[in-house]
């Protein structure tokens, strides 16, 4: 019998995926979108799949995986595309998935280099944005704790990366002072200490203020005699030379005044935990020993 008179195999729903690099739940799929139009039933009222039915499968599952709907691969195959439910022509379509790729692509290569930069740093610091470890880079190893990484992400979230940077500062400066860092630990213990339990109008709440209040002159001084603050200072005119227009963002921690006009209070508001009150006084006692002492302007 001549090739042309023999008719073309028909095969079964499991013989068409398998040569479509499919599964035959997903050919059921096609059928049920109107993706696929369903072929003719056996005497076995099975699906046969014809020549012709193969060769749109295989068109489909090309398309697919370039990253093309499955709705819009419905109306690239409608016979006039842009009549196909007020849908876009194939052009639009390719168009589209083409800007869907690069941001994808775009995605990729950040979290590579997010990842290379972990592995360069060996810790979760490389994680946290490029201005943050810049200023922890020199620091020796195991100065830095989980605890200052974790305040980092913290600052980095509600701040952005210029608050977490100026944040790091106080880390940087700790590093360099065993006995800084000492008395650190013990004024945040007793700040801790100062929970549910502790009225407004203890005793204890005023005396931890001040230890609060002398810490962080202490550290102010060092970090100024290190020229700390001068780094900060060059760090504020970068980011607002590089970002002008995030000058009004304070509101949300991204713009360039954030970390440096808002209070402490303020901050402490936007921190996702709840201060006891008594540990809320402390803080506004500090605030105010900090502004009495401040040089006059």
């Amino acid at each position: 019998m001549p090739a042309s008179v023999v008719p073309p195999r028909q095969v079964k729903i499991g013989d068409a995926a398998a040569f479509a690099g499919c599964t035959p739940r997903a050919i059921r799929h096609y059928h049920e979108i109107g993706l696929l139009p369903e072929p003719e039933r056996g005497g076995d009222d099975r699906r046969r799949y014809r020549y012709e039915d193969m060769i749109r499968l295989l068109w489909i599952r090309r398309m697919a995986d370039t990253g093309i709907a499955l709705e819009d691969i419905r109306e690239a195959f409608a016979e006039d595309p842009a009549d196909a439910q007020g849908g876009d022509s194939i052009e639009a379509v390719l168009e589209r998935v083409e800007g869907s790729l690069a941001a994808q692509e775009a995605e990729l290569r950040r979290q590579r280099t997010a990842v290379q930069r972990m592995r360069v740093e060996g810790s979760r610091m490389g994680l946290l944005s490029d201005l943050v470890t810049d200023r922890l880079k020199g620091l020796s190893e195991g100065s830095l704790r989980q605890a200052d990484l974790d305040t980092l992400l913290v600052t980095e979230r509600i701040f952005g990366p210029l608050g977490a940077a100026v944040q790091a500062t106080r880390f940087v400066a700790l590093a360099a002072h065993p006995a800084l860092r000492e008395e650190s630990d013990r004024v945040d213990a007793a700040e801790e200490a100062l929970d549910d339990s502790v009225a407004v109008d203890d005793p204890r709440v005023a005396q931890v203020a001040a230890e609060r209040h002398v810490f962080e002159t202490a550290l102010h001084a060092v970090i100024e005699e290190s020229g700390l603050d001068a780094d900060d200072d060059a760090l504020f005119d970068d980011w607002e030379a590089a970002h002008p227009e995030t000058g009004d963002d304070e509101e949300n921690g991204s713009g360039s005044t954030s970390g440096r006009a808002m209070s402490v209070l303020e901050a402490t508001g936007k921190m996702p935990y709840d201060f006891s009150p008594a540990r809320l006084r402390c803080m506004e006692l500090a605030v105010e020993l900090s502004a009495r002492d401040a040089p006059a302007t």
